[in-house]
């Protein structure tokens, strides 16, 4: 039977993690999410604390640890701040791992080290306005000429993009394309990394967003970027392809900060109810309060079982796809609904900025919508039961 009791290590960094989380990340998130201001000071931190290098060999400057590990960490943060947890899984699954599962030994040795310490961040340009679920929608080109890709075109929703510290975006672009014989367009389409100094490369504006206030996200800009041809990442007219499988892996850990998300909910909820009073008793000794949390504890215990499956399986080198599906699903709708309930125990308060839930509210519905929406789950979890 599978055991799901966490070994001593792993137990140390949750509680460590969550130590951070509580004395470092919260005690500033309200004003960095106020302010929609990048916590450079906190993912300083995190770096020092080896977190950006937790599923990665200490060749390339990591932990040496594994992805479970990552999710246990991005759980503990999203209790208390979503928007630095994205920061940091985004930084890992988005940023450092594709080049860590592609790139060649050049490419690893020369960013892995800075992303693995925090030094540095790197985005992933994939989603555009007319594409992200559908790759065929993707109109980002590069040509190569003369041994380098000149690349045109934008990229939408691009998390950790413009910071002070990144300095890498990898895109997607269609780099061919073929005529079937009914007359159809085939794009290949492959990965280039980019550095974000190379001229042509611009981070737009960042967007004013409902929630994730501090974390980076812009639409970005490449007109005739030149980079070399070195700078394939992988396969030519693999990368749509490569990158469903990093999205695989990363669903898992989007399930971690979303279980956090619901489980903050829980916490802040029990809280609350033990201290606020109500026609002379704590709200908590309401039994309609009792069964609300009770059903958030419920969510969120289940959220956690599926993510620790999922993450279970890959590491033993299973299939796991439909399970990172159904983690993903399950621990995104979790986050969202304990977010409500959240809010409706704290009455008033939970509508005041400034709380946890209120932040929990406003940021937890892109957990039903980013790194594959609740009908992209839906539908490749049907899939896999042959519909």
């Amino acid at each position: 039977m599978m055991n799901f009791e966490l070994s001593e290590e792993y137990q140390d960094l949750v509680d460590t993690v969550r130590d951070f989380a509580d004395q470092v990340v919260a005690p500033v998130s309200a004003k960095h999410d106020e302010e929609h201001s990048f916590p450079y000071e906190v993912i300083a931190q995190m770096g020092e604390m080896g977190l950006f290098g937790l599923p990665f060999p200490e060749q390339y400057g990591g932990m040496d640890g594994d992805y479970f590990a990552l999710c246990l960490a991005l759980e503990q943060i999203a209790r208390v701040d979503q928007s630095v947890a994205i920061t940091l899984e985004a930084g890992v699954s988005l940023g450092a791992m594709p080049i860590f599962r592609f790139g060649t030994q050049e490419q690893k040795q020369h960013w892995l080290p800075q992303l693995t310490s925090g030094e540095a961040l790197a985005g992933f340009g994939l989603t555009e306005s007319e594409a992200g679920s559908d790759a065929s929608g993707t109109k980002t080109n590069a040509k190569l000429v003369d041994g380098e890709w000149i690349i045109n075109g934008t990229k939408e929703f691009i998390t950790n993009s413009g910071t002070d510290i990144t300095r890498l975006v990898t895109v997607t672009a269609v780099t061919d394309t073929t005529t079937r014989e009914n007359g159809s367009v085939k794009k290949e389409i492959s990965t280039i990394l980019v550095p974000t100094d190379t001229p042509g490369f611009t981070a737009e504006k960042a967007y004013n967003k409902v929630g994730w206030n501090a974390s980076d996200t812009h639409p970005l800009t490449l007109k005739d970027v030149r980079v070399p041809e070195t700078n394939l990442l992988g396969t030519r007219g693999r990368g749509y392809a490569n990158f469903l499988q990093i999205l695989d892996e990363g669903r898992i850990a989007i399930a971690a900060l979303a279980t956090g998300a619901a489980q903050g909910c829980v916490d802040e909820s029990i809280r609350y109810a033990k201290e606020r009073q109500a026609f002379g008793t704590n709200i908590g000794a309401y039994q309609s309060i009792q069964f609300k949390i009770a059903r958030m504890q419920a969510r969120a215990h289940t959220a956690r079982l599926a993510y620790y499956d999922a993450a279970s399986r890959m590491l033993a080198g299973k299939p796991f796809k439909t399970q990172a599906s159904i983690a993903k699903l399950v621990a995104g709708e979790a986050a969202m609904d304990n977010a409500r309930d959240a809010t409706q125990v704290f009455g008033g308060y939970g509508f005041m900025n400034e709380f946890t839930v209120s932040r929990h509210y406003r940021d937890s519905k892109i957990l039903e919508v980013g790194e594959g929406t609740t009908e992209v789950q839906l539908m490749l979890i049907a899939r896999e039961l042959g519909l």
